[in-house]
């Protein structure tokens, strides 16, 4: 796997971004971050190294189901891997992220090991 590529977190809790990165950082993975799928948009645009991105589903002004679609409809996002975060892991919600075009879903608390599984999967 490459490591060289980063992760970049999108999440409008900066608790949540604290602990993914603590965690990924510990695992040598390279993480940034954004507190809203606006920055997050715009720092995909400006870095292309961002190997996959871990996406918080309920944020306000746009939700990750608004960005996913925005990345997934422009020609230099759509083949980056987005994994959905969501708190709201209910009957449907992995469905309704995966017909978002999310490539993975994991609920929170987040658990480790599946994340490091689905990211192993998606960072070639």
């Amino acid at each position: 796997m490459n490591n060289e590529k980063e992760i970049l977190i999108i999440d409008d809790d900066s608790k949540n971004i604290f602990a993914l990165s603590a965690v990924l950082k510990a695992k040598k993975f390279q993480c940034i971050s954004a507190l809203s799928a606006h920055q997050g948009l715009k720092m995909l645009s400006s870095n292309k190294n961002v190997g996959v991105v871990l996406m918080d589903m309920m944020m306000p002004e746009m939700d990750g189901y608004e960005a996913i679609e925005k990345m997934k409809s422009d020609h230099q996002l759509k083949n980056i891997p987005v994994i959905a975060i969501t708190a709201q892991a209910m009957t449907g919600d992995r469905e309704k992220c995966m017909e978002a075009g999310a490539d993975g879903y994991i609920s929170k608390p987040v658990d480790v090991d599946e994340l490091l599984l689905l990211l192993n999967q998606l960072i070639d």
